[in-house]
């Protein structure tokens, strides 16, 4: 099994927080830190104050439990990058017919816009089955899904409804949408990579992010940002 952990999983948010980013976002260099300091910069003078502190993130953006455990994987080869857009090398790598465990806050197996064949953080896991390199892919949605009501991982029988006008059967028959915090066996597991996003995770969490990719002792796709 490929496991992939977006770090979007734990680096999270609270409900009725409209501008958070898991609701959409364009994934551009803006998005990824400017966008931060505006939320962070706009917490803050609601407070009264004038900075723009990652603090000031905490209350709407939180870090869910649970991360810690991923140190069971120390010692299994470990990859960490930027984006999910990076991925593809490991499942030729690791593929072809590999199964695919994806923790996420998104499915990542289409993009309601833009080019569709074009890799992108948003459809890599569709792309994958199609070109044969996942056998079987899994997302697996944090449980704090379940106090947010607009979020995918929230009614899982309405998200899996609103993917089968844009993915071919065949390819959905083959995906799985559960939301759990069960983590699978070292022994499963053939390889891991640890995906930043940072359009979508509180740059205070960064150094819990570095902390457990030292843990894992990952190897560098594509360099992640230090925004702390």
């Amino acid at each position: 099994m490929l496991l992939s952990i977006d770090w979007d999983a734990y680096s999270g948010t609270r409900e009725l927080v409209f501008d958070a980013p898991i609701w959409g976002t364009a994934d551009r260099d803006a998005d990824r830190l400017e966008r931060w300091r505006e939320r962070a910069r706009k917490r803050s003078q609601q407070r009264g104050g004038s900075g723009a502190g990652w603090d000031a993130l905490a209350d709407d953006f939180p870090l869910y439990p649970g991360w810690e455990a991923l140190a069971r994987y120390a010692g299994l080869p470990a990859f960490v990058t930027l984006s999910h857009a990076d991925i593809w090398p490991l499942l030729e790598r690791f593929g072809p017919g590999q199964e695919v465990l994806n923790i996420d806050s998104h499915h990542d197996l289409t993009s309601f816009s833009g080019d569709g064949i074009r890799l992108r953080p948003g459809n890599w896991a569709g792309l994958a089955l199609g070109a044969g390199l996942a056998a079987h892919y899994e997302c697996r949605y944090p449980l704090w899904h379940a106090e947010l009501p607009v979020a995918e991982g929230f009614d899982l029988a309405r998200t899996r409804a609103e993917l089968e006008p844009l993915l071919p059967a065949e390819a959905l028959a083959r995906v799985k949408l559960t939301r759990s915090a069960a983590l699978p066996d070292p022994a499963e597991v053939t390889a891991l990579v640890l995906v930043q996003s940072p359009a979508w995770t509180n740059p205070a969490h960064d150094r819990e992010f570095w902390e457990l990719a030292g843990t894992l002792g990952a190897e560098t796709l594509v360099s992640p940002l230090r925004r702390a």
